[in-house]
């Protein structure tokens, strides 16, 4: 009773107009896998000596799991699928003609180069060493990644390219907020720096077992915080400092083939499931909850924004149904692994409204083109998911995966809510210097006459006939 009075006062404050600048804090998904239970003999025989002890029991020796391994092979391909080419449709469908191949081009070339950074430095950074905000360079080009070395039941091979897919699509999505007028060489310089400046140290501190807000108890089951609110913010700070797009307000910016988002968003529905049970790191009773609560709240958000749509445009447009659909998967990832399907649910019903609210009220109150919505759909929605996980958490999943809380249910809240604060504060003050410095040396967007022609030709050389 108590989580559901505090969910109710939470939704008001989300509808009421004020942007919630909620919390989003990630257990690490290694941390199911990867933490074994030791079971503790009695410290002395009834019947001997004090001094004499039982000898502890010895630590089960890791061994590789070949369903778990399965499994994350799979969601691996799927969460790939959701980058290239779910997203690259999502957004390629959405833009003008003479801009389909250049914003293509974006999520192409985050899998290209963001692979290469993410062994070379970036997967070491996230993920090795024992700082408490990032890592060290002991695992540079997986230097120590053997052949035959495991992250809990799985590959530690296996475990670096699963994250790896977090990592592009993370890049890929903040492309939305810079679509028709960045530059490619500005683009590729800030994808470089930002994977190893920003993505991984966030991650380091959500899903490390030496981050701080690992140890603080931050719920974040599958990259609330370190993907999705990330991005949407790293987008948002592009969108201001890149400026509107020549025409805007003046000129149709209509999507140009809803067909290839319609195409986009399936597959990136599809895809989620690797996304959200792929964190389980295993196949098991988790993973499949996760998979179950992904595909309630995908739904209802869908539905509720397209209700929402219709009450207040009067058409329920095959646009929003696709948009609320994505907004639902964005709720529901950091609480996957947390909630029951009541609660996915309702956060599901709550996202699709305050993300519809998110890409019209709040986006001209903020003044910022964000092309494709990327702060309106993914940081929105990933703050929205962040709070509610600390409101809907399931007891009984939560003592099954053997997950720590905070002592109280207000701690818990603070303790996602300072995570939130913590990834927009350092995303959005670092992703500022970054373009700064890039836009010094070689500047950062296209001239007028090349956002005129397009960037599809000024760019590439290419075009759609």
């Amino acid at each position: 009773m108590k989580k559901m009075l505090m969910a109710l006062s939470l939704t008001g404050a989300l509808l009421g107009g004020t942007a919630a600048w909620a919390e989003e804090t990630v257990t690490t998904p290694t941390s199911e896998v990867t933490a074994t239970s030791t079971s503790e003999a009695p410290a002395t025989i009834a019947a001997a000596p004090a001094a004499e002890e039982t000898p502890a029991a010895p630590t089960p020796t890791a061994k590789l799991d070949t369903g778990d391994t399965s499994w994350i092979l799979i969601s691996t391909a799927l969460v790939l699928l959701m980058t290239i080419p779910g997203l690259a449709l999502f957004y390629g469908g959405m833009v003008r003609k003479k801009n389909v191949l250049s914003t293509m081009m974006f999520s192409l070339s985050a899998a290209i180069l963001v692979s290469l950074l993410w062994v070379i430095a970036g997967y070491s950074i996230a993920f090795s060493g024992t700082g408490a905000y990032f890592g060290d360079l002991s695992k540079a080009m997986l230097n120590g990644v053997a052949f035959d070395a495991l992250s809990g039941t799985i590959p530690e091979s296996l475990f670096v390219i699963f994250q790896m897919t977090f990592a592009i699509i993370t890049v890929a999505i903040l492309s939305g907020s810079v679509a028709d007028r960045m530059k490619y060489s500005a683009f590729m310089a800030f994808i470089a720096i930002w994977v190893l400046v920003v993505y991984a140290p966030i991650t380091h501190w959500v899903w490390a077992a030496d981050g701080w807000l690992f140890k603080a108890g931050a719920l974040d089951f599958a990259g609330g915080t370190v993907v999705h609110i990330n991005s949407g913010v790293a987008g948002l700070v592009a969108a201001y400092m890149l400026g509107k797009r020549i025409g805007l307000g003046r000129e149709s910016m209509a999507p140009h083939n809803l067909t290839l988002t319609v195409i986009g968003a399936s597959l990136l529905w599809v895809g989620w499931f690797g996304f959200n049970g792929g964190s389980a790191l295993g196949a098991g009773a988790r993973a499949s909850m996760a998979i179950l609560v992904t595909q309630v709240a995908a739904a209802a958000a869908a539905f509720s924004w397209l209700v929402v749509e219709r009450m207040i445009r009067g058409k329920a447009s095959v646009l929003g149904g696709a948009s609320g659909a994505v907004a639902g998967l964005v709720v529901i990832t950091p609480a996957a692994g947390f909630v029951g399907v009541g609660g996915a649910l309702v956060m599901g019903l709550i996202g699709g409204v305050v993300c519809f609210w998110g890409i019209t009220a709040l986006k001209r109150l903020l003044k910022a083109d964000d092309a494709l919505d990327a702060f309106g759909l993914h940081a929105v929605g990933g703050i929205v998911g962040a709070i509610l996980t600390g409101v809907f958490y399931s007891d009984e999943i939560i003592k099954a995966a053997n997950v720590a809380l905070a002592p109280t249910f207000a701690g818990q809240l603070w303790v996602q809510v300072e995570g939130v604060l913590a990834t927009m504060v350092y995303s959005g003050i670092a992703t500022f210097i970054i373009l700064k410095v890039i836009d010094l040396i070689i500047g950062l967007r296209v001239n007028s006459d090349d956002e005129r022609m397009g960037l599809d030709l000024s760019q590439h050389g290419e075009r759609i006939e």
